[in-house]
């Protein structure tokens, strides 16, 4: 398949003033308003639009982002694009870069119905999959049947029904969250997890759910902006032999994973955009690949690096 065809646009740096994601601040309008943030949007969602690109992923805590989405689909008409969304976090940042906590997480019987209307008043029918966010295997949903049958009721209405993972022990998370079923039939038939070069520790569990028939999606594919801003030398060396910049050698490693259905990217602008977007043409070798596969950090230490970024 195309790898343009197999990318997806997340909203997570653009829909709220504040986020995590390293190299974000240069890209962003000084003002960092509403209209402002929305604009910033629109031209990302146009660019890609334009370059071929039919997904896009947002969230309940991504700030307005599911807003700025049904606006920028609305004016421009566009009934091409599959939409996904996210419910489990609130956003709690009142627009602020200062906010003391910006998202809560909360995966309740009580929060999905709540954010699901939400979502629905926001998005109508153009929402083709809507995912539990940031699934760990402490969540309290494995043992709330009730939630669980209304996730799986969502099929009926034809929405597809997945969930999004992190920690170290996403693995464990996904090959649970792939067992449960309601009347016998699975609860989940997509999952989003994050993999890159840097924290692969999801991968044979993803190829699994692939082979399956469960759509998999690869988030945080750029580690959060480090294997852009701060890419390790093997990336360095990589790109500066293929005439790419770091972050399409780190994006063309998750295209190469032949289980991967969706590659998500996160840019913060329209130049961000444009350089991913380079890493569909690049076809890295088996021994490219194997170096940047040296580049694997225990999983715990990864995540306990990303829970060291601040939000700006």
């Amino acid at each position: 398949m195309d790898n343009i065809a197999r990318t997806a646009v997340g909203l997570a740096a653009l829909g709220r003033p504040a986020y995590l994601n390293l190299g974000r601040t240069d890209e962003l309008p000084a003002d960092r308003t509403v209209d402002a943030m929305r604009a910033a949007t629109e031209a990302v969602l146009d660019r890609a639009y334009a370059a071929g690109v039919r997904r896009v992923d947002a969230a309940r805590s991504y700030g307005r982002a599911e807003e700025f989405l049904a606006g920028w689909l609305a004016d421009r008409g566009h009934t091409d694009v599959v939409v996904s969304s996210k419910w489990g976090y609130a956003y709690v940042g009142d627009w602020r870069l200062d906010a003391p906590v910006h998202e809560v997480k909360e995966h309740s019987l009580t929060q999905f119905r709540r954010q699901w209307q939400e979502t629905r008043d926001l998005l109508g029918d153009v929402l083709s999959l809507y995912q539990v966010h940031s699934l760990t295997a402490d969540s309290p949903l494995f043992d709330d049947q009730a939630l669980l049958e209304e996730l799986a009721a969502l099929a009926a209405e034809g929405v597809r029904v997945g969930f999004s993972t992190s920690g170290p022990a996403q693995a464990d998370t996904i090959r649970r969250a792939l067992s449960l079923t309601v009347a016998g039939s699975p609860v989940f038939t997509a999952v989003q997890s994050t993999w890159n070069v840097l924290e692969p520790s999801a991968g044979l569990a993803l190829a699994e759910a692939h082979d399956a028939g469960v759509l998999v999606q690869l988030k945080e594919t750029l580690a959060n902006g480090r294997l852009a801003v701060e890419p390790p030398e093997a990336v360095h060396r990589t790109a500066e032999t293929r005439g790419v910049s770091s972050d399409a050698v780190a994006l063309a490693a998750a295209y190469a994973q032949p289980w991967a259905d969706v590659v998500l990217l996160g840019p913060a602008g329209a130049a961000q955009l444009e350089a991913n977007l380079a890493a569909a043409t690049v076809e890295l070798t088996d021994e490219e690949l194997e170096t940047l596969a040296e580049l694997r950090e225990p999983p715990a230490d990864y995540w306990a690096h990303r829970s060291s970024l601040d939000w700006r």
